[in-house]
């Protein structure tokens, strides 16, 4: 099983609706930041500070898409998937992991690429390995729409020469293969990074779905389309930064700034809070999942697992790594996904309608935690993080959507649950509960 696509469709499942606006930032990132908007209408400014030499931060900001009508559009798509999965059986391998156009929200920060530099907004995405940014020649709508990259103008870009496409669940993008300057914070920079420049884009990244221009791929290099190197690989092989790793901080709301990701370090408030668990695989950010259980019950819920959990001391820890559930800690998908199977079971758990995930509000405070085995060590998500309360509509309705019958995503609300570390050179992830 290929798994270059569950990350990189990821940032295609875009509902409509923004709950604060982003001016043009300068094209140069500087200290001054973009200028965004609160949800007064009141200007306040983002500042793009370095910590230290091999240390950098880039803030994130939230496109949220909570409105009536998306959630509403979820809902229907969710209970649309339920019964497609209830109709039909698992496959015999397991490989099925297809994502379609339904998300909530999406984090997106700044770079430049390019001399003189030229601005970009992208996805930070742990689910892929690749840069892209709309090419000046692209005429699809998506690219018109936003901030194209003029290689003319850029005195350091190199056409490759290579062709590139990367397939998406519900879409592509295609173009050429360039190695260019990419700046990802105001003193940090990569030099002759390649990167797509795209003439062709799927209408999935028009607007107003698509608020942002491209993507940032925080995967490795095996993961990458092309056979380029991953930006983060440039960065360790090029000892940019101070240690190997970047650390993701997803806020669940705030009116300056939602997130952050610090390449180079990491907040050491979490040092020793964090479980370290491995990475399985040389393509993105995903490790072994043994099981899922509610409170202290002692019933499984994950499918399939106690099968191989079950064997015990039969098998060695790598044929039990290979034989064992895998889930990816993805900064690009909004939601968790997992099989029907185990998600018709967590739902019927807490009372939620199997099709539909709706509950009733009033009894949200009376659940427990979900806690989730990852790599042999527990995380857990408590009631208001895996169900989101619809305040306008009053509904209340679980924060999961089902995808494949093997591979799961812990998108956003599990990341905005804990604190990330990636540990590159490693290969390793470390967590912590978020402290809010």
């Amino acid at each position: 099983m290929r798994i270059i696509l569950i990350g990189l469709v990821a940032i295609s499942k875009i509902a409509i609706g923004a709950v604060i606006g982003v001016d043009d930032a300068p094209s140069g990132i500087g200290l001054d930041g973009p200028t965004i908007f609160d949800q007064e209408g009141v200007k306040v400014h983002a500042s793009f500070a370095d910590d230290a030499e091999g240390s950098f931060k880039v803030p994130l900001f939230l496109k949220d898409g909570l409105d009536p009508e998306s959630k509403r559009r979820e809902r229907m798509e969710r209970s649309r998937r339920m019964k497609s999965f209830a109709e039909k059986p698992p496959s015999p391998d397991g490989s099925s992991a297809t994502l379609t156009n339904v998300r909530d929200y999406y984090y997106y920060g700044y770079i430049d690429i390019g001399n003189p530099p030229q601005k970009f907004s992208v996805v930070f995405d742990t689910g892929s390995s690749n840069i892209w940014v709309p090419g000046d020649a692209c005429k699809s709508s998506a690219c018109v729409e936003h901030r194209r990259f003029n290689t003319s103008q850029s005195g350091s870009f190199m056409n490759t020469g290579k062709k590139i496409q990367i397939q998406y669940g519900t879409g592509f993008i295609a173009g050429d293969v360039g190695q260019d300057t990419v700046k990802v914070s105001s003193s940090v920079m990569l030099r002759n990074q390649s990167f797509a420049v795209t003439n062709l884009e799927d209408r999935t990244f028009e607007l107003p779905r698509s608020q942002f221009d491209g993507l940032f791929g925080l995967g490795f290099t095996g993961g990458s389309e092309g056979g380029v190197k991953a930006p983060v690989n440039t960065m360790v092989d090029e000892n940019i930064l101070r240690e190997p790793l970047f650390g993701v901080k997803l806020f669940r709301s705030s009116e300056k700034s939602n997130g952050e990701i610090t390449f180079g370090s990491y907040d050491k408030s979490y040092k020793d809070k964090l479980q370290w668990i491995d990475v399985y695989g040389d393509y993105f950010w995903a490790t072994t999942m043994e099981g899922i259980y509610y409170g202290d019950e002692p019933t499984n819920y994950l499918y399939g697992a106690d099968k191989v959990n079950s064997l015990g001391g039969a098998l060695t820890p790598q044929e039990k790594a290979r034989a064992s559930r895998k889930a990816l800690l993805d900064t690009g998908s909004s939601l968790l996904y997992g099989d029907a199977f185990t998600l018709a079971a967590m739902s019927t758990r807490i009372g939620a309608d199997v099709l539909s995930g709706e509950l009733p509000c009033s009894a949200v405070p009376s659940l427990k935690p979900f806690r989730f085995v990852l790599g042999g060590k527990n995380f857990s998500m408590s009631p208001s993080e895996y169900i989101y309360h619809d305040e306008a509509s009053g509904v209340c309705e679980v924060q999961w959507m089902p995808v494949s019958e093997y591979l799961w995503v812990l998108g956003i609300p599990f990341l905005q649950s804990h604190y990330t570390v990636y540990n590159i050179k490693e290969h390793k992830i470390g967590l912590a509960k978020m402290a809010h």
